[in-house]
């Protein structure tokens, strides 16, 4: 197999460079919501928050419009990770109960 060509392979280290950034993004801001989740079964407030999450979509729209991405897909994006979010939430519901 040939080597691929010089451009190419220094886009794909780019790619490579920016998915681990995600990773890592994406783990820090899980552990943040952790605690969020923590503090919420310790105030006794409910795992989900459909008013803030609604916000947070909204806002990750604008986002990823003025970034020239498709808002769709930061919206789609966005309640993916919001999902798991509320079903860690309500695991840690569970266990504090």
């Amino acid at each position: 197999m040939s080597a691929p060509h010089p451009e190419l392979a220094r886009l794909r280290g780019s790619i490579d460079n920016l998915d681990a950034a995600l990773v890592c993004l994406l783990a820090e801001r899980f552990k943040i919501t952790q605690r969020v989740g923590e503090l919420k079964a310790d105030l006794g407030l409910p795992p989900a928050d459909p008013e803030r999450e609604a916000e947070q979509i909204e806002r990750l729209r604008q986002l990823a419009h003025d970034a020239n991405l498709d808002p769709e897909f930061a919206a789609k994006f966005l309640t993916f990770i919001v999902s798991e979010v509320v079903r860690h939430h309500e695991q840690i519901a569970r266990g504090a109960s």
